[in-house]
């Protein structure tokens, strides 16, 4: 391999590591204590809808437009679906018009991300801080003041009007 092809490698691997990388408002460094619940497959399914289940403890993805939260815009605040823990308040959602409530930030502490690589290029995933359950993806394409879109499936939350 000439020289130059191996340092243009390097730099457009740096520079998919650094982008792969963005750091989000509440990525899993900060430190607020949550209790964890643990459950077993068997109880998750006994207390979740299948399609709750397929998302939540499968990282499955609801079809676009087929929850009703993606038009609620009363105020309030929207639960995680497997254990009650809020994850946004009403204030911070927005229509993003993807299809899917979209929120541009989740109660600190509240959600912890990691990188999922299964569309091929990393994209951040985040779940529920207690329960652990699968709730979207954030992605760097929101309103300010965050500039991110906390893009969720509407069957693993609950909304609970103020």
């Amino acid at each position: 391999m000439k020289r130059r092809t191996f340092i243009q490698a390097v730099i457009a691997s740096t520079v998919l590591v650094s982008l792969s990388r963005t750091a989000f408002a509440n990525d899993e460094r900060k430190s607020i204590m949550i209790d964890k619940i643990v459950r077993s497959e068997k109880e998750w399914s006994d207390l979740l809808t299948p399609e709750q289940f397929d998302v939540l403890r499968n990282a499955g993805t609801e079809r676009a437009n087929s929850s009703v939260l993606n038009k609620e815009y009363d105020k309030g605040t929207y639960v995680c679906a497997g254990c009650a823990l809020p994850l946004f308040e009403s204030e911070t959602k927005f229509d993003s018009g993807t299809g899917w409530p979209s929120f541009f930030q989740p109660i600190e502490g509240h959600t912890e991300s990691k990188r999922d690589f299964k569309l091929i290029l990393p994209r951040t995933e985040y779940h529920c801080s207690r329960c652990g359950g699968h709730q979207g993806h954030v992605f760097n394409d929101g309103p300010q003041p965050t500039g991110q879109r906390w893009c969720n499936n509407g069957v693993a939350l609950k909304f609970i009007p103020a």
